[in-house]
């Protein structure tokens, strides 16, 4: 894991189906490949112009709109459905660093050379890069 993979509103795309995937590919929210989905590419946390402003890569209590409506509702449907939580994801980040959060990440999600998918909610053989 990179920290590269790691989006600004704190969803590791490395666990993201269409990261996953072998056709069409998602190279993570941070690239902007022109064969991205529209909707990844027109992202309101990604294009946020307070992240841009603030120069921040993540999103953290440094933006005075932290944690903004787009954010909270999409934390709220990740909890619900995938049982993981952006905003839990972005407090390691600004608390304790993004390569803290990586070894967490890493240690929760990968497992005898396998990585979970929280959309499939199943496990895939990691690529080599």
């Amino acid at each position: 894991m990179k920290t590269r993979s790691i989006a600004p509103c704190g969803m590791n795309c490395n666990l993201c189906m269409a990261y996953l995937r072998d056709e069409r590919q998602c190279p993570g929210c941070r690239d902007m490949d022109k064969d991205k989905p529209k909707y990844c590419r027109k992202c309101i946390i990604k294009n946020c112009e307070e992240l841009a402003k603030n120069n921040l890569k993540y999103c953290s209590d440094k933006c005075r709109k932290f944690p903004c409506l787009r954010l909270k509702n999409l934390d709220k449907r990740y909890r619900n459905k995938y049982g993981m939580s952006m905003l839990e994801n972005l407090e390691i980040i600004n608390k304790q660093g993004i390569r803290k959060f990586l070894s967490i990440e890493k240690e929760k999600w990968i497992k005898d050379n396998m990585i979970f998918c929280i959309h499939h909610k199943k496990y895939y053989e990691i690529r080599k890069s």
